[in-house]
């Protein structure tokens, strides 16, 4: 039996779509709603390599799409875990009608979700009300299950309690120094991808904006590469000041730009600082070089004398 999906007409003139999306961007969104592997619930498993290869992109190209999505337009969540990916307006455009059998192709696939924080959020998006009766159940048992994990009651009395934390969460070591719970690197990794997306769409949106090419994604993911393979203490700013110098040049291209971070990391400048007194100090030396006449300077004792070497008579 052949499977169907709707996509509204208006989705070519819809505002995120002129403003915000590169024609690669309108693409994978059309993509993600129409392959194969849709499901009639708007969640559903797919690997980044299957995408790769029924779209003829790079895996690097897949995945930076992804986290446009993600972070950027903010339309779509995947969980790389159990590979499953849940668009945020499927129900606007697909949840319209009802009838058994919708209903129950809709009962079978929400029971096949393995992470129903998904189901919550495609949920969100569904106005037929009898729709989100069935997405309801999952959301409550997810929200009933967390309240019973952070309401249990243990019996142990506070010093066992304490004596049980300790051994099992100890927090120093034996200098006395602090250590690092589970918890406390699960924070840090989270703020630092956090950081990670805040830069990638900081150096997208300048790329974008600026005239290097929005359709040219190649040459985004080769720049995007200084975030992790650099020597650069804040690549990404780094990363952004040699745009704005290829921008003033009128330069705007990909090998450009990375012949300036090439320079700079060549002459070891690591730093925004170090880099701005690098440049001071050769344009003050290059106006030195061009306030000198050419030739000798003349002694400043000199005194000219027009009859020295002639005979008086």
């Amino acid at each position: 039996m052949a499977k169907f999906r709707m996509v509204l007409t208006g989705f070519w003139r819809s505002s995120l779509n002129l403003e915000k999306m590169t024609s690669d961007d309108k693409l994978f969104y059309m993509y993600l709603m129409t392959n194969e592997k849709t499901t009639q619930i708007g969640i559903y498993e797919i690997t980044k390599k299957e995408m790769a290869l029924e779209m003829d992109y790079t895996f690097e190209k897949v995945e930076l799409l992804l986290e446009r999505f993600t972070t950027l337009h903010k339309l779509i969540r995947y969980n790389p875990e159990t590979c499953e990916i849940a668009i945020k307006n499927w129900g606007k455009n697909n949840l319209h009608r009802g009838g058994k059998p919708i209903m129950d192709c809709i009962k079978k696939e929400l029971k096949e979700v393995k992470d129903t924080s998904l189901i919550s959020y495609v949920c969100e998006g569904i106005e037929r009300e009898e729709i989100v009766s069935l997405y309801a159940p999952y959301c409550n048992k997810k929200v009933e299950e967390e309240s019973s994990h952070n309401g249990e009651e243990h019996t142990y009395s506070a010093t066992e309690h304490d004596q049980i934390e300790e051994i099992s969460n100890p927090r120093f070591t034996a200098t006395g120094e602090v250590k690092q719970t589970s918890e406390d690197n699960s924070h840090i990794e989270d703020g630092q991808q956090s950081q990670k997306s805040k830069d990638i769409n900081e150096i997208i949106e300048f790329w974008d904006s600026n005239g290097f090419g929005l359709t040219n994604m190649n040459a985004k993911h080769q720049l995007l590469s200084w975030l992790e393979n650099s020597c650069f203490l804040n690549p990404k700013d780094v990363v952004i000041k040699a745009m704005g110098i290829a921008c003033a040049n009128n330069k705007r291209r990909l090998n450009y730009v990375v012949g300036i971070l090439k320079n700079w990391k060549n002459e070891s400048l690591l730093t925004i600082e170090e880099i701005d007194s690098y440049h001071d100090n050769q344009s003050s030396k290059y106006k030195q070089s061009n306030s000198i006449g050419a030739g000798r300077a003349i002694p400043a004792e000199f005194v000219l004398d027009l009859t020295a070497g002639e005979e008086t008579t």
